[in-house]
């Protein structure tokens, strides 16, 4: 075959895979169109170690984690004896920043860690935090390389608000971590931490996850991050969805779920 002939079909055939990629991933994207969204999912295949992404770009693109971030802060937390389980009670404050997390009367009252989990009851892990102190979650968060490590807001709070940031492809890596127990916590820590994500168990599957929603910087930042297991595999998810605050959209916080369910079904990971 001459040079030139075989240039030609590399060519041809890396055309007709980018136009399958580009195909793929707009087929991924329609979710969130019709969600009215921006925004990606990225997938990852453990058994086939494979990745899947709606918007490449978009799965290294680091933002706040928001409450995905109770996911590492729990193992923080137990690792540090802050909290001795998932069953001690943390004592209402008394006061919420309202305007910052939204009028929630039904998580103000004393709550054990799983209720705040399950809940998402950010006070809850506000006042560990307090307790837990940055230079500790900085050495944490530097072994399990979670994010940029940017703790340099004037708030306990740094998971809703500053320049913290994690992208969709870290998340997995921390889930996996989480999945494989390869991240610097006892295993005690981790079976806590599995038992509380459990969100649906099913014959045939378990899908562990947490979302996260903040509104910082006049930007609504959503999440829905987790695995399943089924059938002695597991897949790995990390869904962002994003739009300006000003743009009204009564199904953000729905569409998180729904977005990644409709493309887990599509490729046979769930159900």
């Amino acid at each position: 075959m001459s040079r030139k002939k075989h240039i030609l079909m590399m060519s041809l055939f890396c055309s007709v895979l980018l136009n399958k990629v580009a195909t793929a991933q707009d087929d991924l994207g329609r979710a969130f169109r019709d969600c009215q969204l921006k925004g990606s999912i990225t997938i990852y295949d453990n058994d086939a170690a494979a990745w899947i992404s709606s918007d490449i770009d978009d799965s290294h693109t680091p933002t706040l984690p928001a409450s995905t971030f109770k996911i590492i802060n729990t193992l923080i937390a137990l690792e540090t004896g802050v909290i001795a389980d998932e069953n001690e009670i943390v004592k209402w404050p008394g006061s919420t920043d309202t305007t910052k997390y939204g009028y929630r009367p039904d998580i103000y009252h004393d709550m054990s860690l799983r209720e705040a989990f399950k809940l998402s009851a950010g006070w809850v892990y506000v006042e560990l935090a307090k307790k837990i102190g940055k230079e500790r979650y900085k050495q944490f968060l530097d072994a399990c390389r979670y994010g940029n490590v940017d703790l340099s807001i004037d708030d306990p709070d740094f998971w809703n608000q500053g320049n913290f940031a994690i992208s969709p492809v870290n998340q997995i890596k921390i889930l996996k971590g989480v999945y494989d127990e390869s991240l610097p916590f006892k295993k005690e820590s981790f079976s806590i931490l599995k038992n509380m994500m459990i969100e649906e168990q099913q014959e045939e599957y378990t899908l562990r996850a947490k979302t996260g929603w903040t509104r910082y910087g006049g930007v609504d930042t959503g999440w829905w991050v987790g695995y399943i297991e089924k059938k002695g595999k597991a897949f790995f998810f990390a869904t962002r969805v994003i739009k300006d605050r000003a743009i009204k959209n009564t199904n953000f916080g729905s569409c998180r779920k729904e977005i990644t369910k409709t493309i887990l079904k599509r490729l046979n990971m769930l159900d």
